[in-house]
């Protein structure tokens, strides 16, 4: 594609946004930025950017006469396509791409995407940890770490590019076409922003839709969503399930057993593995088969497994206070991902929950909350809601901060309990991120540590 003096647009000023201008500059591109936050909003090393690089900024709001100027618009993923600008310039016939779409273009080097409800960044970086083990030279981004267009920018020197994507970046895709796309679930999420739940699922399986013959994807078995739209995959499937079946990955004991094909297998022990629980068994069983797709051999996928050390804030131990354990998973945003955390314990659970509702249902963890938790412990914006979802199925309190709540939690708890922060929601009603969310709850249960410690 040529820029040089193509007005493009550029919607949203997160890391993507300003990537995407700086890929468009070095292009020659006219680009303009248009920004919701207000200006005093905006960090100072950004505004410096923009005027050291003469960018027009419209902050505050965004001007329809600045989108249907424009020959090109570059939308960040947390902008809605609803918006109307967006809809009065596609109206207009004025392409409308994200970042994905737009890094696509330019990428030689094969993709590996991967995409799903739940598990994405863990996958992600465990595939690239697998490869840059086994000697491969690798470029990780997308929805985590560095985006894709980074890449596209620089010198395309990777064997290979493994990229998180999301559905709201699937979204302002049309030529993206990864040569390994992976499909790790669906469950309900982000349905505040989907008019329903098929069509969340129908855009998760966009990342399949360029794909041919000579492409692979990775699917979950045992996921009802992905089995029912499986038809609309039109590349080499293969599969990974907790039950056996014929090519894919699944368990047998305390190892994995992986065929690529009907008549040969390998095995992989799980007994010095570091993840665990049943949702990350389907993250390891995805990442192998990626990396036995990339050419890496067995015995090196075994070592890099038992080498990786998991992400932070998921289920992530944080410490033990009198016999009770604090666990950190912040990244569960969503229902299914919470049912998935509170299956990894056998033990008492005192959950912690809420803050920004996503649109969807709660009583997927009712079985659980009735079963497992102990005490419900409520946070945010969410509260009220998931209280009367769920508050009638366990001793159920509310927090106006998220270090009352670890203090409340420890009080309920005795020794053997686990503590565990699982939102189902997203962190943007009281902090900036899920990992400050996770940072806070960490500091809050180590002070607690401490005091225990001087009381005694």
């Amino acid at each position: 594609m040529d820029f040089k003096d193509k007005k493009v647009l550029v919607v949203g000023l997160g890391a993507s946004g300003k990537e995407s201008a700086a890929f468009l500059l070095e292009r020659a591109a006219r680009v303009s930025i248009s920004e919701t936050s207000a200006l005093k909003d905006i960090p100072a090393d950004k505004l410096a950017w923009i005027e050291e690089n003469r960018i027009p900024l419209e902050a505050g709001g965004h001007n329809m006469k600045t989108f249907l100027a424009a020959g090109l618009i570059v939308v960040s993923p947390g902008v809605p396509l609803e918006i109307e600008p967006l809809q009065a310039a596609r109206r207009a016939g004025i392409p409308v791409i994200g970042e994905i779409e737009l890094a696509a273009r330019f990428i030689d080097t094969p993709v590996i995407a991967v995409t799903g409800t739940n598990g994405k960044s863990t996958t992600t970086e465990l595939i690239g940890h697998i490869l840059a083990h086994t000697g491969k030279k690798i470029f990780v981004g997308g929805n985590i770490g560095r985006p894709l267009i980074g890449y596209a920018g620089q010198k395309q020197d990777r064997d290979f590019v493994v990229a998180e994507i999301s559905s709201f970046q699937l979204d302002t895709t049309k030529f993206f076409r990864p040569w390994l796309g992976l499909l790790l679930n669906i469950t309900e999420d982000h349905l505040d922003r989907y008019p329903s739940f098929n069509a969340y699922a129908l855009s998760k399986f966009r990342i399949f839709a360029n794909q041919t013959a000579g492409d692979f994807a990775v699917i979950n078995g045992d996921d009802p969503v992905v089995t029912q739209y499986v038809s609309k995959i039109p590349s080499r499937i293969l599969t990974f399930s907790h039950k056996p079946h014929g090519e894919g990955a699944y368990p047998e004991g305390n190892r994995l057993l992986c065929r690529l094909d009907q008549e040969t297998g390998e095995t992989y022990s799980l007994e010095k593995v570091k993840l665990t629980g049943a949702h990350n068994l389907e993250n390891i069983m995805a990442a192998v088969l990626a990396a036995r797709m990339c050419g890496c051999t067995p015995s090196a996928i075994q070592e890099a497994l038992e080498t990786f050390e998991g992400l932070r804030h998921r289920t992530e131990f944080v410490c033990e206070i009198g016999g009770v354990s604090f666990y950190d998973d912040s990244k569960g945003t969503n229902v299914g991902s919470v049912v998935k955390s509170l299956a990894g314990f056998d033990r008492p659970v005192i959950l912690i929950a809420g803050g920004r509702d996503k649109g969807g249902s709660y009583a997927a963890l009712e079985g659980m909350v009735r079963n497992k938790v102990k005490a419900l412990i409520l946070i945010g914006e969410a509260g009220e809601k998931i209280r009367r979802a769920l508050g009638h199925l366990t001793r159920t309190m509310e927090a106006g901060t998220l270090p009352e709540a670890v203090r409340l939690a420890y009080a309920e708890s005795a020794p053997g309990d686990v503590v565990l922060l699982s939102p189902a929601c997203a962190s943007f009603d009281m902090f900036r991120s899920y990992a400050e969310r996770g940072d806070i709850f960490q500091e809050a249960a180590r002070s607690l540590l401490k005091k225990q410690a001087v009381a005694i």
